[in-house]
C-alpha cells in the first residue's frame, strides 16, 4: 500500500492489493472493504447450483431477519440468553417425539455443530457406557470397537480413530452399497460399543437395512447374553423419514436404538451448521461426560465438544420449525422427493446411465455410467456441466466397490420442477458431446479414492 490513508481517494481504496502474506497495515472504508471482500467470491460457486451438497442454501427473509438478531449472541451462555437454550430443550423434546422416543422417560440431546460434533458425542456415550459395564464386571475394557459399514461418513472414521475405538468397518460390494446383517457375525463380539446404521446415506442416499440389523442383534444377544446398542446416523434422513414414510421403523421405535443424529442444516432447513444428537431417554448419555461451569454467570452444564458458539442456527431452527409444522415439512419433502424422481428418470432414460439407489427414499440421485461407454467417465460430466454452473459429486464407491464410480445429485426444496429438468438437460447434453469427443479426466486431489482414467475406446 504505497498510498498515505491521509491521501487516499476512494478510488485509492477500491483498488489496493490485498497483502498475501502480511497483516494489512491500515485500514479502509467499509465500502471499500466489502467491495474487496465480495469480488474475492465471483469466482466461488453458486451455492444455488450446487447440487453436490445437503446443505441449505436458501432462506426466507424473516428466517435471515431471525438470524440476524441472533448472531453476536453465545449459544452456550446460557445464564445471558435463557430463551435460545429454552427453544433448544423444546426443540429436543420435539425432535424425540418426531423420532418415536418412548413416553415416559426423560429427552436429551442437544444441538451440535453440524452432525460431526453430533457423531462425535454419541459415540462417546457409547463407549463410556461400554467401558463401565466392562468394569463392573470385572472384564477388560481396553479394547472398544464400533461397527459401521464402509458407506459411512468419514466422521465416523475421525471418531474411531480421534477416541482409540477400533474400527469394524463391514465393505461394500458392486451392487450393494449399504450395511446389512449378512457379515456382521464376522465383526460383532463383545467388545463392540455400538453398530452405526445409516438413514440417507452420503454416497446413494439410500438407507442401511436398519430393521434387519436390529433383528439380528437381538438374534446375537439371545445366543450369547451380549447386548449391542445402535446408534442411526440420520444426518440427511432424519429430516426425511418422519414426514415421507411415518410407518417405516427406522428410529426409537426399535428398543436397540439408543441415539440417533440429524443435521439442521440438511433438510433440516437451517442455516450450516447446525446439527443435533438426541437419545432414547436421560441415562443413556453419560453423566460422567457433562460439566458444569458457573465462568458465564449461573452455574449450567455443558455436554458438547464445543463450548462457544453462534446461537443464530439454533435461532432459525426454531423459526422452522415453528414455520413450517410438520405438514409444512411433509409438503416440502415430498415435491423435493418427486423432482428428484422426475430428474432420475430423465436422465436414466438417455440411456447413458444405470440408476444405484433402486429404494429412492431420500431426494437423492445416484447413477453410474452405462458399462458400454469407455471413452469417457462420471468426473468428465460432472466437469463438463460445471461449464454451465452445476456442481455435481462424480467420486469412487468405497472398498470392495471401487471400480463402481457414481455421479450423485442432491436434490434441495429450493430445486422446482423446471430447473430440475434445465439440470437433465445439461447433463444430457454434456453425455452427447463427450460421447462425440471424449474426456480425461482424473478425480480430484481431494477425493479418497482413485479413479481409473478413461480409455479412448467409444461406446
Amino acid at each position: 500500500m504505497t498510498t498515505p490513508p491521509e491521501k487516499m481517494t476512494p478510488y485509492d481504496e477500491f483498488n489496493l492489493e490485498v497483502p498475501e502474506n502480511a497483516f494489512p497495515q491500515q485500514g479502509m472504508s467499509a465500502k471499500a472493504a466489502a467491495a474487496l471482500v465480495i469480488s474475492d467470491e465471483w469466482t466461488d460457486a453458486n451455492p444455488m447450483l450446487n447440487m453436490s451438497s445437503f446443505v441449505t442454501t436458501w432462506a426466507e427473509p424473516e428466517a435471515a431477519e431471525v438470524a440476524k438478531r441472533n448472531i453476536f449472541k453465545n449459544y452456550i451462555d446460557h445464564d445471558m440468553y435463557p430463551q435460545v437454550f429454552a427453544t433448544e430443550t423444546r426443540m429436543v423434546k420435539w425432535l424425540h417425539q418426531l423420532w418415536n422416543g418412548p413416553a415416559g422417560v426423560e429427552p436429551y440431546g442437544t444441538a451440535t455443530i453440524g452432525s460431526s460434533e453430533a457423531c462425535m458425542l454419541a459415540g462417546l456415550a457409547h463407549k463410556w457406557n461400554w467401558r463401565q459395564k466392562r468394569e463392573r464386571e470385572g472384564k477388560d475394557a481396553t479394547r472398544p470397537n464400533m461397527v459401521t459399514g464402509g458407506n459411512v461418513q468419514i466422521v465416523w472414521k475421525k471418531f474411531l480413530r480421534y477416541f482409540d475405538v477400533e474400527p469394524r468397518i463391514v465393505p461394500l460390494r458392486p451392487g450393494n452399497y449399504r450395511l446389512t446383517a449378512e457379515q456382521l457375525d464376522k465383526y460383532v463380539d463383545e467388545n463392540t460399543i455400538a453398530v452405526v446404521a445409516i438413514a440417507g446415506q452420503t454416497f446413494t442416499g439410500e438407507d442401511d437395512d436398519i430393521k434387519g440389523i436390529h433383528d439380528w442383534l437381538d438374534a446375537y444377544e439371545q445366543k450369547t447374553g451380549i447386548s449391542v446398542p445402535m446408534h442411526i446416523d440420520g444426518a440427511s434422513g432424519g429430516f426425511v423419514n418422519p414426514f415421507l414414510y411415518p410407518d417405516y421403523e427406522w428410529d426409537f421405535r426399535l428398543p436397540r436404538v439408543q441415539s440417533i443424529n440429524a443435521s439442521g442444516h440438511k433438510y433440516g432447513l437451517a442455516p450450516p451448521g447446525l446439527g443435533w444428537v438426541v437419545f432414547r431417554e436421560r441415562k443413556i448419555f453419560n453423566e460422567d461426560l457433562v460439566f458444569y461451569v458457573n465462568y458465564l454467570g449461573g452455574e449450567m452444564p455443558t455436554a458438547t465438544l464445543n463450548f462457544s458458539r453462534n446461537a443464530f442456527q439454533v435461532a432459525v431452527q426454531y423459526y422452522m420449525f415453528l414455520r413450517l409444522g410438520f405438514d409444512g415439512y411433509r409438503r416440502i419433502m415430498k415435491h423435493t422427493l418427486n423432482n428428484a424422481i422426475a430428474l432420475r428418470e430423465m436422465i436414466v432414460k438417455s440411456g447413458y446411465f444405470t440408476i444405484m439407489n433402486e429404494t429412492q427414499r431420500i431426494p437423492v440421485v445416484a447413477v453410474t455410467l452405462d458399462k458400454r461407454i469407455t471413452n469417457f467417465n462420471e468426473f468428465d460430466v460432472s466437469n463438463k456441466v460445471r461449464e454451465k454452473g452445476w456442481v455435481l459429486s462424480a467420486y469412487s464407491m468405497p472398498p470392495d466397490a471401487e471400480e463402481v464410480k457414481s455421479l450423485r445429485i442432491v436434490v434441495r426444496p429450493h430445486i422446482n420442477r423446471n430447473s430440475a429438468l434445465l439440470l437433465g438437460g445439461d447433463i444430457i447434453r454434456a453425455c452427447r458431446f463427450l460421447a462425440e469427443h471424449g474426456g480425461n479426466a482424473t478425480p480430484p486431489r481431494l477425493h479418497t479414492h482413485s479413479v481409473e482414467t478413461s480409455s479412448t475406446v467409444k461406446c
